[in-house]
């Protein structure tokens, strides 16, 4: 068996040999115009693909692949006397997607061209109905923190703040005789004269 380098060797040799006869041997009027772009062949050096491509419609398509069918056996016959291989291998003729492929995606990447140029010359003179850019961004947020203080740090809050330690320390804001020496105990939650207090110790 021969190796895969041999093989690939003689596949560009019947490519050229084969492109040469579809332009001088084949008279065929069937025949579109073919450019072959690829040609394999297997490991044993029997059997040889080609692969073309042929401009025009379903029908001249059509016509191209009965007339390269047709000349497989003119065509085998030149490659035959153009190389060096004991054994002439067999030729299998296939259509090539890869190009047709190729020119489609071409053409949508052109109508999407064409359409991004025509928005683009739609919003020349127009305004943004808001803000150009209304999304929030991160500088906003330094903001918060001093706007947070600020709001924590008001009279009626410290006010409230000074109450509540006080009641914690005993002092209840609400009983008249705090100024008199009153003393509230937290845990009877009484109010108690600080000198009848002394007096009783």
């Amino acid at each position: 068996m021969a190796d895969a380098a041999r093989a690939a060797r003689l596949a560009d040799r019947i490519k050229v040999i084969v492109a040469q006869a579809l332009e001088r041997r084949v008279k065929d009027p069937r025949l579109g115009f073919v450019t072959v772009t690829d040609a394999r062949v297997t490991n044993d050096l029997q059997h040889a693909t080609v692969y073309y491509t042929v401009y025009g419609t379903e029908e001249e398509q059509a016509g191209t692949r009965a007339a390269l069918e047709s000349a497989k056996g003119i065509l085998r016959s030149e490659v035959g006397k153009n190389i060096t291989a004991r054994l002439t291998p067999t030729l299998t003729f296939v259509p090539d997607e890869v190009p047709v492929n190729a020119n489609h995606l071409e053409d949508i990447l052109r109508q999407a061209r064409a359409r991004d140029a025509e928005l683009a010359e739609a919003a020349e003179d127009k305004t943004f109905a808001g803000d150009a850019d209304p999304y929030r961004r991160d500088d906003d947020d330094d903001a918060t923190p001093a706007a947070t203080e600020q709001q924590e740090s008001t009279p009626h809050t410290d006010a409230a703040r000074a109450d509540v330690a006080g009641m914690r320390d005993g002092y209840d804001p609400v009983d008249e005789d705090f100024g008199k020496g009153a003393h509230c105990d937290p845990d009877s939650g009484t109010t108690q004269m600080r000198e009848a207090q002394e007096g009783t110790e």
